[in-house]
């Protein structure tokens, strides 16, 4: 059997394989819920209270809310149901308006009859409960049962959805008619006649008060939209049945009696006009009716219904209109945490997705979503702030040649340069004069140049390291750094021999540290040293990488040792040179009258060691973005420190002690020492001229 409601809005009904025959004229109370849903996200209220009257139409709503709710990120902070009369319990209603109270919500939806949502409001204005906004279901919301209720106004705001109806006067007109016929006695002699006995077998007992029924007591009821409703229903079915008889507007052709199935087959997808309103059943028996958004604006004791705003799939609000029981008129704020602040994630606590910590995301990682709950990690390559939306990319970082370090270096670097290449230009100049022959006469322009191409080094530490550039640091500091050690080496040893060893073992050792022995030894130990950098560039090559994370915001670029001993073996050669030439020079006694030699050579080498020994811990501390930087300080501190100590102290007497670059003075003190250095005259004329 066919079944058109106007009234029926459980959602239950719309399942085609339970009820295949049954249509409606009203909205499934889906619809409704999904509009209340969609009014708490528009006003941003995400902790709510949720009850319904302990009825099927209650327990329904109840469950289509916390459905479609939780799928939009609302929380139900309590759930309850509300006792129907006569079944009601003081002690149940107080314990559930207290669950409300204790929740901290100040938004309660509330889907409910007007019998029981008159019951509970009576309960809440006697215990003192404090006001809320409350969002009402359809059956109570234009309930006179409610409305009347003493202290209403108290309760705070209430607004809720209801169905719009098409305006119907001429209905108004036909129900005075029915009236005034049915006070008529000669008007109901005439139904009595024609069918006795209809009101008892068919309509039921007699009212007595019915008689007395006037179009005052029945104005409110004519302009409720479900008499719209009632009126569609009716003539849905009606323009099925003229469809199916394939009546035309003359009248219907004859033909075999309809059957039920026939029938049925009409009225699916059926399309027709009620009062110049286009309505369609769908697949599942519903037409698509439009919603208002009410409000209860209070108007002396009764509240007025005023439009703020209309559903017909999407929500939308006249906010102008609204009107809140707040001080100032403000929207109530119904949320359990505060919404998190750009570049936060929610740290949830509890069981309640809506109550949470706001967590910043660290540096390194950027939100992606407002909704997600984890930050997201930036890419190697990308950086971000703390509370950052974004990451962007890291710009690569090297030792300019532009920074001040490296300007206050490249500054050294031109002093002491130019002050080895002036040493140089004097020793080439003086070549034949007593002090550059005891000094070491070629060698020691050799040892000059060494000392020069060790500055000259530093020029491989600034700028975006490469692979050449990488590979070439180390040998190119070494090798020319062993060639000047090893000059001042076989300085220290002759002016060791002469002063420690007797004459005649001095004698023997002199000619093997002068002439082509002399550049053996310093060939010797520049292919040990050769060696050493060529093991350490084949077994442990230094290589170019980027480090992405010792900077927050830009790549490292730098050269990688990948073996901090072969690094350190690579130094060995020099080391060793340098120890011996300080053990040489460090006890010698010089012959008074006579140049101190091992005095200098015993600070070129105390500047050597105290230069590299804190090169080490400072290396190990220093940010890996100023290693480079370190490197270039302990090379140029080394080289300005030998040729300080060195080289400066017999320039200075080439330019302002003149008199003193004599054989008696730099070469002799000795008969045996006078002979070994190619010196004129004997043991005492030269005592003579020292006196």
């Amino acid at each position: 059997m066919h079944q058109v409601s106007y009234g029926a809005g459980v959602d239950l009904l719309s399942d085609r394989e339970t009820f295949p025959s049954f249509f409606r004229t009203v909205p499934s109370d889906r619809v409704q819920v999904a509009a209340v849903v969609e009014l708490l996200q528009e006003l941003r209220w995400s902790w709510v209270a949720a009850l319904g009257s302990d009825d099927t139409s209650g327990r329904q709503g109840l469950r289509l809310f916390s459905s479609l709710a939780s799928a939009q990120g609302i929380c139900i902070a309590y759930e309850g149901l509300v006792p129907l009369p006569p079944h009601v319990q003081p002690g149940a209603l107080l314990g559930l308006l207290s669950h409300v109270s204790r929740a901290g919500v100040q938004v309660v939806v509330l889907f409910s009859s007007a019998h029981a949502a008159r019951t509970l409001f009576s309960y809440s204005i006697h215990c003192g409960l404090s006001p809320k906004v409350w969002v009402a279901s359809e059956a109570w919301l234009t309930s006179d049962l409610v409305m009347t209720l003493p202290g209403m106004a108290q309760v705070g705001t209430v607004l809720g959805f209801l169905q719009r109806g098409t305006p119907m006067p001429a209905f108004t007109s036909y129900v005075q008619t029915r009236l005034a016929l049915a006070a008529d006695p000669a008007f109901c002699a005439s139904l009595d006649a024609e069918q006795p006995g209809l009101d008892e077998h068919v309509l039921g007992p007699r009212c007595p008060q019915c008689d007395h029924i006037t179009l005052e007591n029945l104005s409110a009821s004519l302009l409720h939209p479900q008499t719209f409703a009632a009126y569609a229903a009716v003539y849905g079915i009606a323009q099925a049945l003229h469809n199916t008889l394939l009546c035309t507007a003359s009248g219907c052709p004859v033909r075999e009696p309809v059957r039920p199935w026939q029938l049925l087959e009409n009225m699916y997808n059926l399309s027709f006009r009620a009062h110049d309103q286009a309505l369609r059943f769908d697949t599942s028996g519903n037409v698509d009716m439009h919603y208002d958004l009410k409000l209860w604006v209070w108007q002396d004791q009764t509240p007025e219904l005023r439009t703020v705003g209309t559903f017909d799939g999407h929500l939308q609000l006249l906010s102008s209109q609204m009107w809140w029981h707040t001080p100032r008129n403000e929207k109530p704020v119904s949320q359990c945490s505060r919404k998190c602040k750009k570049g936060q994630v929610r740290r949830v606590k509890g069981f309640h997705s809506c109550c949470y910590d706001c967590v910043d995301c660290k540096a390194g990682s950027y939100l992606r979503n407002p909704e997600d709950l984890f930050c997201t990690p930036c890419d190697q390559d990308k950086w971000s702030p703390a509370r950052s939306l974004h990451c962007f990319p890291r710009r690569p970082r090297f030792l300019a040649w532009e920074e001040p370090a490296v300007l206050l270096l490249l500054a050294l670097l031109g002093l002491t340069l130019g002050l080895v290449l002036a040493a140089l230009g004097l020793f080439v100049r003086h070549r034949d004069s007593p002090l550059v022959l005891a000094s070491g006469g070629l060698r020691a322009c050799f040892g000059l140049a060494c000392l020069g191409l060790v500055c000259l080094s530093v020029l491989l530490f600034p700028g975006q390291p490469g692979h050449a550039s990488c590979l070439a640091q180390q040998p190119l500091l070494h090798l020319p750094l062993t060639g000047c050690l090893s000059t001042l080496l076989l300085q220290a040893a002759e002016i060791f021999t002469e002063s420690e060893l007797p004459p005649s073992w001095a004698g023997q050792l002199r000619g093997h540290l002068q002439g082509p022995w002399a550049w053996l030894v310093m060939l010797f130990a520049m292919l040990v040293e050769v060696a050493l950098c060529a093991w350490y560039l084949v077994a442990f090559p230094p290589e170019v990488v980027t480090d992405w994370q010792v900077l927050p915001t830009e790549a490292l670029v730098h050269c990688r040792v990948r073996s901090w001993v072969s690094f350190g073996l690579v130094h060995a050669t020099n080391v060793m040179l340098a120890s011996l030439c300080f053990l040489g020079t460090f006890l010698v006694q010089t012959r008074p009258g006579c140049y101190n030699g091992a005095r200098g050579l015993t600070f070129a080498m105390l500047a050597y060691f105290v230069t590299w020994v804190s090169f080490v811990p400072l290396l190990a501390n220093v940010h890996m973005a100023y290693q480079p930087a370190v490197q270039m300080g302990a090379i140029l501190l080394c080289a300005l420190g030998i040729l300080v100590t060195f080289h400066l102290p017999r320039c200075y007497l080439l330019l302002w002690r003149p008199e003193c670059n004599t054989p008696e003075f730099f070469l002799g003190g000795g008969s045996g020492g006078a002979r070994g250095r190619g010196g004129s005259g004997d043991e005492e004329e030269t005592q003579r001229k020292n006196e």
